[in-house]
């Protein structure tokens, strides 16, 4: 047994190493901490060894399993002489059901054997009547405890209250939903439950910790899914449930077990929160860290905030989320001037917007595009920052065509003289999935093309609902038209680099979401979008920032698989430590 115990203290790094990914969820794994997968694969340990007999010690001093399933057997045969439960039909014998040997004095039972189970009253107010009484569902029932501050209640006859109702020591198990969840009920009042929920009320001494622990086992392995019915929503049969086999141990040393169980999953508790809270502090370390670069005031304040995070550079960034830090914060710095030197040969931006403006001036005066609204002169409290030397403030809408899709919806439209029709829901990966776009006449795309006229190295941009910010640069020549997106177009694309205004719009895009408008369904007008302040360098800086950080995104990409593939072989470890201790 003291190698089982130094099992689980001599791998804690593997345990508390293997990291996940952030998840939500209901439950024991409930909230938005970082769930660990090395801490996960230690519960399922605990909870396998457990139900195998293997986590403390057995005492020969114990009354053997076999004589409780006699008392057992014994009270409800009884409980159906009195007319208190009904006769079922006997469970067939347990054969090569038999997953492993059990310790001397357990026993294999099918789980309707031990415990008298049923659902509870159908959730209908409207059709029940009787005495109000508190009513949970499967939406109070997590594992191993109840939501209780949204119970309900529902009308219960009184020659009804008995089979709905849980009382002190039951252990409710969910027939729908996360068929299989479960908790027991612990609280000195009764109370009752839905039909989806499944009550099992042990015939005699059984610890109904012990059987709660067995199904989280079950739950942890899998195991469960194959008394599951369904895809999606699955439930699980009252015949489902009573045919499932559980290892019985003798009453004490069930009671051993859940002491013990209850111990070390504490303990995983603990090594969670101290993870979790030297994860949040290392992710607040980072940001302030980053901060500091976008902040400086000068080359040489820049320069040693980068020796002081270059010198850590191992220690600050060995998570996912800390390299996508990184690259956020490389964006910032892209866009402000601070990611490559300023060089007194290139243009200034003053010079360069003037020659935008002609540009523009000769496409209205051909006709390509309409005279706009004169822009509002940009304030001081618009500037977010200093801006270089031969940099120019300038509204987004001065060097580029800020336009938009239709907002009509043209038919569908089939066979060889149809076109997509790409909204933001197309955008996938970075790029346009054109089959899943819808697709339209020939007559409705020239017509929409008349005014959103779509050209390789324009930007499309999301600009309503919950992807607002999400975009994509056109990469091909296909002709299409666009619905509900924005549209950024270039006056001349050799005085405004292409690339350089995506590195902007993917910049802004967070600050763009905050400033969206709307409840349910959010967006970004199109005058706000024309409106925005952006740096703007000269061409051959712009040209500079975008070499430097394709590079730069490269090595991030790089550290990145790294991480990952460092936390997949942590996995890997927990996976085989688990299995060799089982084995």
């Amino acid at each position: 047994m003291n190698a089982i115990q130094q099992l689980l203290t001599d791998h804690l790094s593997i345990w508390t190493d293997a990291d996940t990914e952030k998840k939500s969820g209901r439950g024991r794994n409930s909230g938005n901490a970082a769930s660990m997968y090395g801490i996960r694969k230690l519960r399922e340990l605990i909870l396998e060894l457990a139900v195998r007999g293997k986590l403390v010690p057995q005492d020969t001093n114990d009354e053997p399993a076999s004589a409780l399933l006699k008392r057992i057997q014994a009270e409800k045969t009884r409980l159906i002489a009195a007319g208190k439960i009904k006769k079922d039909k006997p469970l067939p014998p347990i054969t090569d059901e038999k997953p492993y040997e059990l310790p001397q004095g357990w026993e294999w039972v099918r789980f309707g054997n031990m415990a008298q189970h049923n659902s509870g009253k159908t959730l209908d107010s409207g059709r029940n009547t009787g005495t109000l009484h508190d009513y949970i569902t499967t939406s109070n029932l997590y594992w191993g405890s109840f939501d209780l501050a949204n119970v309900r209640q529902m009308p219960i006859r009184d020659e009804e209250f008995e089979k709905c109702s849980a009382r002190k020591g039951d252990l409710l198990i969910c027939e729908g939903g996360e068929a299989g969840r479960a908790a027991v009920w612990f609280y000195e009042k009764d109370i009752c439950f839905q039909n989806h929920i499944h009550r099992a009320r042990f015939y005699c001494e059984i610890d109904p910790y012990y059987a709660y622990r067995f199904f989280e086992k079950l739950d942890a392995t899998e195991e469960i899914n194959q008394y599951r019915q369904g895809v999606g929503i699955s439930n699980m049969s009252g015949k489902a449930l009573a045919s499932i086999i559980l290892p019985l141990p003798p009453i004490e040393e069930q009671h051993r077990i859940v002491a013990k169980v209850d111990e070390l999953m504490a303990l995983c508790d603990q090594l969670e929160t101290r993870h979790n809270n030297a994860a949040e502090a290392h992710e607040k370390l980072v940001r302030h860290l980053l901060a500091t670069l976008t902040q400086s005031q000068s080359a040489e304040d820049f320069s040693a905030n980068w020796q002081r995070i270059a010198a850590h550079f191992d220690t600050l960034f060995t998570t996912e989320a800390s390299i996508d830090a990184l690259k956020q914060t490389m964006l910032q710095l892209a866009v402000m001037g601070k990611l490559v030197p300023q060089d007194t040969n290139d243009e200034p931006a003053s010079a360069l917007l003037k020659r935008i403006q002609t540009e523009k001036f000769k496409l209205i005066a051909e006709g390509k595009i309409k005279k706009d609204k004169p822009l509002p002169p940009i304030a001081e409290d618009e500037k977010p920052f200093e801006l270089p030397k031969r940099w120019e403030w300038v509204r987004l809408q001065s060097v580029i065509d800020v336009r938009d899709g239709t907002h009509d919806s043209p038919k569908e439209a089939v066979g060889p003289d149809t076109y997509p029709l790409v909204t933001s829901k197309d955008f996938f990966e970075g790029g346009i999935n054109f089959d899943t776009a819808r697709r339209i006449s020939e007559a409705d795309h020239l017509e929409i093309s008349k005014r959103s006229l779509v050209e390789k190295y324009d930007i499309l941009f999301s600009m309503i609902g919950g992807n607002i910010g999400n975009q994509v640069m056109v990469n091909d020549d296909r002709p299409f038209s666009v619905k509900n997106v924005a549209l950024f177009k270039y006056y001349d694309r050799n005085l405004t680099f292409p690339y350089f205004i995506k590195i902007y719009m993917e910049n802004l895009a967070a600050n763009l979401q905050s400033t969206a408008v709307g409840g349910a369904q959010p967006f970004v007008a199109l005058g706000a979008l024309r409106n925005l302040v952006m740096a703007l360098p000269p061409i051959e800086e712009q040209h500079r920032i975008v070499a430097k950080l394709d590079k730069l995104m490269v090595l991030c990409d790089q550290f990145k698989t790294r991480i990952t593939e460092a936390s997949q072989l942590q996995q890997k470890l927990a996976d085989v430590v688990v299995e060799q201790a089982v084995a």
